[in-house]
């Protein structure tokens, strides 16, 4: 069992309440949940309007899947056009 975790900073431009940005997360959450397969989170940067920090975690018995599917998920997250990625950290455990 290899285990993936992924934390990505999102940067969010224009956003004037709490309630704009969690609407955009809580979105982008179900979205990766529904095309990934994966658990995910808002984990920091709760109360912040124009940042959050977005926790990703994903178990599969190879670790080239696990590369595969966060390539995937950086790219579908550059796609969105609501916010920027900011540092990504990413880590396997076996």
């Amino acid at each position: 069992m290899i285990i993936g975790v992924m934390k990505a900073e999102l940067h969010l431009q224009g956003i004037t309440s709490l309630k704009g940005k969690r609407s955009i997360v809580k979105s982008l959450l179900g979205r990766l949940k529904s095309r990934f397969n994966v658990s995910v989170s808002e984990v920091d940067h709760q109360d912040q309007k124009r940042s959050a920090v977005v926790g990703i975690a994903l178990v599969s018995n190879e670790t080239r899947f696990i590369d595969q599917q966060f390539d995937a998920i950086v790219h579908f997250m550059q796609r969105d056009g609501r916010f920027y990625l900011g540092q990504i950290e990413r880590e396997t455990f076996s």
